[in-house]
């Protein structure tokens, strides 16, 4: 398990599954998710099975509270290219309607980002986020990443456009 002060990341386990597609599905959370529909269970086993099991350019983990090892969310670096050494960041806590806090989020991205640019030695890791989420633009200037552009009017939700930000964060940059 990888460590943080109030957080732990550890392998996403089959047990997590129902839990994890309760948030995904979470209509107040999945819009600031890819998904555009609600997803089946099926959907969550077929993610399970070939990205966090069968990917080895997703490194998918589960959030757990220290202490009490009680799974409170999910993060994770994605599309990893180890050719040119970046990945997509990903988290959310689904726990208590959290989605992104001041504490746990911070700590659980930190112990990622440590991961991905001390064990994997990743030069970049960057996000893709949509202009609705404030909290995660927040949590990414927390954490060091920088805006680093705009697409304008991606993403159709809610009966209007919005814009995709897109943030990244060097290896050089990262401060633990």
């Amino acid at each position: 398990m990888l460590l943080g002060e109030y957080t732990g990341l550890r392998a996403i386990e089959e047990d997590d599954l129902e839990q994890l597609l309760v948030w995904r599905n979470d209509p107040a959370m999945r819009r600031y998710f890819r998904e555009y529909r609600e997803l089946s269970m099926a959907n969550q086993r077929a993610w399970y099975e070939s990205k966090v099991l069968g990917d080895p350019a997703t490194r998918m983990f589960a959030i757990v509270e220290r202490g009490t090892e009680q799974l409170i969310g999910a993060a994770g670096l994605c599309y990893i290219d180890f050719i040119n050494r970046n990945a997509d960041f990903s988290i959310y806590i689904g726990a208590d309607d959290l989605y992104i806090d001041d504490e746990l989020a911070p700590d659980a991205g930190r112990v990622l980002l440590k991961y991905g640019f001390e064990e994997l030695h990743l030069h970049k890791v960057w996000a893709e986020i949509y202009s609705i989420d404030d909290a995660k633009q927040r949590l990414f200037y927390e954490l060091g990443f920088a805006r680093e552009g705009v697409h304008r009017e991606t993403h159709f939700t809610e009966g209007g456009w919005v814009d995709s930000l897109f943030y990244g964060l060097l290896a050089r940059d990262f401060e633990t």
